[in-house]
């Protein structure tokens, strides 16, 4: 039957009745009608070539953070971007994650609908000023005294930082409570509105933020929902309903942090779009969510039990990976009208010009792992990829925010075509764009629909790679498992140091001969990538402040390697005035300036 009007772009539910006799049948279904392609470069900058900052926020190191990179630095990274010509500021996932033990991976969060209030600034919560209580803590010598071991710590310890937060934001949240909520105040008439919009989904998740903290004060072991009783294991329990009512102070506090630290980020957003910047803050999306996390418990009849999704072997993963993360059944996602997926959108394009979706082969299959298996024992299950693109394209319109692909690693045949038809931008990282010889391709052949940068948070920083101190680390952990393998991959490593020289050389960009010095070597390579056709080009922190150590080592367990807990040497106050990073952004944007219009010629990927 033909619709009886052209529906618009957007969502709409569609009603068929049928009447026959007597008797009367309904049935309702969604129907989403969807654009043909993502918010585009084009309309978003027109034909300009941009560079940005990019940096795993959680590792820098400030004079007023709190032992964790925080929004304060995001605020301060974003006024830096603007001073030296950037356009964007890019960051890792904000997902919140459980910051306990090892398990704080932003790449393997509590849940992807909701951020990590770790990176709340407690001086800029309007609370604190009516707060005695918190003003009082603050000031006492232990507080200082806890403070100060964290801001000179080597390593983030998250878990000692979220309790020092914890003890502040609770008595201004007593605060709150007393001024504004249920009152018609400006603040407390925001926070009713942010309670109704996010709805039952809020609930759900500061309800089982609640259950976690109170079962694990009982017993640690509890802290993992797998370890509670089986009633608490159904978020519509009777059990579960009645803890909500008995608990919904706990409840609300939770909710309350979501609130500031929605309003923080959308604080800095609407600063860097008053500073200009044609982007502004881009951010990233993770692959999945932990099993013990907040998403499977709220939404159980989606993710699927038994297996977790990975990745097959390959170079940067020679055993194949295991991210022990669950898979959503692509069947109950479909017949669910896709509501998870609309709302993980949604909440992740708000206060953002961009976003990076992690592993995006994942719209179109995924590999699954049994459990109990290696990474090398998997099978790839598709995803209705048509659908998922289409809302993706939807939603990135509706927010006038670009959409940045992670293809990296083993990628379908046709699937960056697919990307390019969607309006995705592919990721392209210098370390990884080399020919069957092992050159290093030309800026000329570069796509010019891809961000592209030097390396990533899974690589090592370019200094790192440089000195080749990671291919000693994964010696150290056991990823290379010989000396002798070990003298081989660092002779490898030679051959693409000198293949690199080779490039450069050829751009006329190469460092002085035998110069050890990481400015020019940093400045070199990113004037080289900036001479791309790519439309973005990201600069990392970590190189303009000359880190070696990697923040992470994909598919090594947590308990041989600390990844994502590396603070940075240099703190941001300090960075600005480094030789690397002075010299490198005045490349980039002579660079850049000098570039032809986007779309004048298209590169091969």
């Amino acid at each position: 039957l033909p619709l009886p009007a052209r529906p618009e772009l957007g969502y709409h539910r569609v009603r068929v009745i049928l009447r026959a006799s007597d008797s009367k049948y309904h049935g309702d279904q969604r129907l989403i009608v969807t654009p043909s392609s993502c918010f585009t470069t084009a309309e978003a900058f027109g034909d300009r070539h941009l560079f940005g900052l990019w940096t795993n926020l959680y590792s820098i190191r400030s004079r007023n953070n709190w032992g964790v990179g925080d929004l304060g630095d995001l605020r301060d990274l974003v006024t830096w971007a603007n001073e030296v010509g950037a356009g964007f500021v890019g960051i890792n996932p904000l997902h919140v994650s459980r910051n306990h033990g090892t398990d704080i991976s932003p790449y393997r969060p509590v849940s992807r609908l909701y951020r990590n209030t770790i990176y709340l600034v407690i001086s800029a919560i309007p609370e604190l000023e009516h707060c005695a209580e918190a003003r009082g803590i603050l000031a006492s010598s232990e507080f200082v005294a806890q403070l100060n071991a964290q801001r000179s710590a080597k390593r983030i310890n998250y878990e000692r930082i979220d309790e020092i937060k914890r003890d502040v934001l609770k008595p201004l949240h007593r605060a709150f409570v007393e001024r504004h909520r249920g009152k018609p105040t400006v603040r407390g008439q925001s926070y009713a509105v942010y309670l109704e919009t996010e709805g039952r989904t809020l609930t759900d998740f500061a309800t089982f933020q609640a259950l976690v903290n109170i079962f694990r004060s009982a017993d640690p072991p509890l802290g993992h929902p797998r370890h509670w009783p089986v009633e608490y294991r159904d978020p519509r329990s009777t059990a579960v309903e009645t803890f909500r009512q008995d608990h919904a102070d706990e409840i609300d506090f939770h909710c309350y942090l979501q609130f500031e630290v929605d309003r923080q980020l959308g604080d800095i957003a609407r600063h860097a779009q008053a500073l200009g910047l044609p982007i502004g803050l881009y951010q990233d999306l993770a692959i999945g969510a932990s099993p013990d996390g907040s998403d499977p418990w709220s939404f159980p009849e989606l993710f699927f039990d038994g297996a977790s999704i990975g990745a097959p072997p390959d170079d940067l993963g020679p055993e194949g990976q295991n991210w022990d993360l669950p898979p959503i059944n692509p069947q109950r996602l479909r017949e669910s009208g896709y509501d998870y997926w609309i709302r993980l959108l949604r909440n992740a394009f708000a206060h953002t010009g961009a976003m990076r979706i992690d592993h995006i082969m994942g719209l179109l299959r995924q590999f699954w792992i049994p459990d109990g298996c290696s990474g090398s024992a998997g099978a790839y299950v598709r995803y209705p990829a048509d659908d998922l693109f289409g809302i993706l394209a939807l939603e990135s319109r509706r927010h006038n925010a670009l959409v940045i692909g992670e293809d990296l690693g083993t990628v379908p045949p046709g699937f960056t075509e697919m990307l390019e038809r969607w309006g995705v931008l592919s990721t392209r990282v210098l370390y990884f764009e080399r020919d069957h010889h092992g050159e290093f391709r030309t800026p000329a052949q570069y796509t010019n629909q891809a961000l592209v940068t030097a390396n990533t948070h899974d690589l090592a920083p370019l200094e790192g790679y440089w000195e080749g101190s990671d291919l000693e680390l994964r010696r150290q952990v056991g990823q290379i498992a010989s000396d002798e393998q070990l003298s081989a991959t660092q002779a490898h490593r030679s051959r693409e140091r000198e293949a690199l020289t080779r490039a450069l050389h050829s751009e006329g960009l190469a460092p002085d001969s035998g110069s050890s010095d990481h400015a020019q070597r940093c400045a070199a390579v990113h004037a080289f990538i900036a001479r791309s056709p790519a439309p973005m080009i990201g600069i990392s922190l970590d190189d303009l402040a000359g880190e070696t150590e990697p923040i992470n080592l994909p598919g090594v367990d947590p308990t041989r390697y600390p990844g994502w807990s590396r603070r940075m040497a240099i703190s941001l106050e300090d960075i600005r005035s480094l030789p690397a990073a002075t010299r490198t952004i005045a490349a980039v944007k002579s660079e850049r300036s000098s570039r032809p219009a986007c779309g004048d010629a298209r590169g091969t990927s």
